[in-house]
């Protein structure tokens, strides 16, 4: 690893730079007009696959937003690894919250800030430039794949459509699926994540007179919408955080006491958690630890809220329709069609009178829950990579959030995935003042390097 290290540290200047040439192009995928630059950010990943050293690399287009798909090919009787990430990033919203401009990248005590910097433009770089190292100082032990999406901040769909053709399938098989996207618990406690939830997306519509009405006139007297869907919202959980859909709960899995000792045993400071959220106290499902609720307890919120006048100063009126963005996090054994349909019996059973209400479901694919094989040479080869870089075991941890294509690249590949994400909590990954530290760019380097190293010892074995 000598060699290969000093490769890496002595080109740290210009592997930051390339990054910060990838996070300024604003490749937002939930909006239209950004349709050049999505497809800007593709050819760029294209490029910089072919001068790391892939022996190819193209731009696949989908009916949405394109793929880009990569190999280094170096002897087929060795393992492969499929590497998989996006280079999609979220809307910049409130933009005035920015300390600097989103898609002007910027490096202030050790943190790189920009929109996609770490979520996930600088995690998939971090792979880009281990091929470029390895080719570098022959070191490379295993045949590399490269499969880049650019739909995962809006469902995954086209990627979806592609790993379910045959032929597909066969050009991207490899012994292990390599993710980084998603967190360490900090950088003197390096953790593997495990387990992701599913995710289901809704709009919730409450439509009342044909048009927006005088609220003095007509206060009082007829539904308000933007008020009725309030009161449907405020029914869906009790006081308790207690999700109120009837039998919303009955495929949840019971976790024995045993199983749940071993979750809490994860380092976490109440306070400090509290502390970096801006939050006098915690909320949720009662009788769960916050670590519990975020990793094995499905859950339902409320993303937004919209309906008559927002703008500045008053409007007197009673709006004729109003909506909420919900998304549900389900978790394993819970069936996304048999949710929707839950919820949707429920809600017509609490729709106040004088308006009527409609739920459409947003997402187009099943995103399933994740759960990694924890006997895999995969996650074996990941905590004997981190022992080595780190000098220490990765925690295993379960994180709420979701990778929509990753039960996909179980159930269709059939091969392991493994989460080797080097992100943390704190940085702001779809909020103002994004960040992805320089010591986690550069650790995360090194580390995915040994990973190829131990697990093509592993698949010696």
């Amino acid at each position: 690893m000598n060699k290969l290290t000093a490769y890496i540290d002595d080109n740290q200047d210009r592997f930051v730079e390339e990054l910060f040439d990838f996070l300024r192009i604003p490749s937002i995928s939930t909006i239209p007009s950004h349709k050049s630059d999505i497809e800007k950010a593709a050819l760029f990943v294209k490029d910089k696959l072919l001068a790391a050293g892939a022996e190819s690399a193209y731009v696949i287009p989908t009916e949405g937003n394109p793929l880009v798909f990569g190999e280094k090919i170096i002897d087929p009787n060795l393992p492969t690894i499929l590497v998989y990430g996006h280079y999609d990033v979220q809307p910049v919203d409130p933009l005035h919250l920015w300390d600097t401009p989103p898609f002007q990248p910027t490096l202030r005590k050790g943190k790189i800030y920009a929109r996609g910097a770490s979520d996930d433009k600088g995690q998939v770089y971090m792979h880009i430039k281990v091929l470029e190292a390895m080719m570098a100082t022959g070191t490379l032990p295993c045949n590399i794949k490269f499969l880049i999406e650019g739909e995962e901040e809006v469902g995954s769909t086209n990627i979806s459509h592609f790993i379910a053709k045959e032929e597909n399938q066969k050009r991207v098989s490899a012994d292990v699926v390599l993710v980084s996207d998603t967190t360490v618990l900090d950088m003197d406690t390096p953790s593997i994540v495990t387990g992701l939830r599913g995710i289901i997306t809704y709009q919730l519509d409450v439509k009342g007179p044909s048009q927006d009405l005088h609220s003095g006139s007509y206060g009082g007297a007829v539904a308000n919408p933007a008020e009725m869907l309030c009161r449907i919202i405020a029914q869906l959980k009790d006081k308790e955080g207690h999700i109120s859909v009837p039998a919303f709960y009955d495929d949840v899995v019971s976790h024995s006491k045993k199983e749940r000792e071993a979750i809490n045993q994860r380092p976490f400071n109440l306070t400090k958690y509290k502390k970096n959220l801006g939050i006098k106290d915690i909320f949720g499902e009662k009788g769960y630890t916050t670590l519990e609720r975020t990793g094995i307890r499905p859950t339902l919120e409320v993303n937004g809220i919209s309906g008559g006048y927002s703008g500045e100063g008053i409007k007197t009126v009673l709006p004729s329709k109003a909506f909420a963005k919900i998304s549900v996090r389900t978790v394993a054994h819970q069936d996304s069609r048999r949710i929707t349909q839950l919820l949707q019996n429920y809600i017509k059973t609490i729709t106040p009178k004088g308006v009527e209400v409609t739920l459409t479901r947003l997402d187009q694919e099943d995103h399933k829950p994740f759960l990694a094989n924890i006997k895999g040479k995969g996650i074996e080869a990941a905590c004997q990579a981190f022992q080595t870089v780190w000098g220490k075991c990765p925690h295993w941890m379960l994180e709420g959030g979701s990778i929509p294509i990753l039960a996909t690249f179980q159930h269709k590949l059939d091969t392991e995935v493994v989460n080797l994400g080097f992100g943390l909590d704190t940085d702001r990954i779809h909020s103002p003042n994004e960040h992805f530290g320089l010591a986690n760019f550069m650790m995360g380097i090194k580390t995915i390097a040994a990973f190829h190293t131990c697990f093509a010892e592993q698949m010696k074995k």
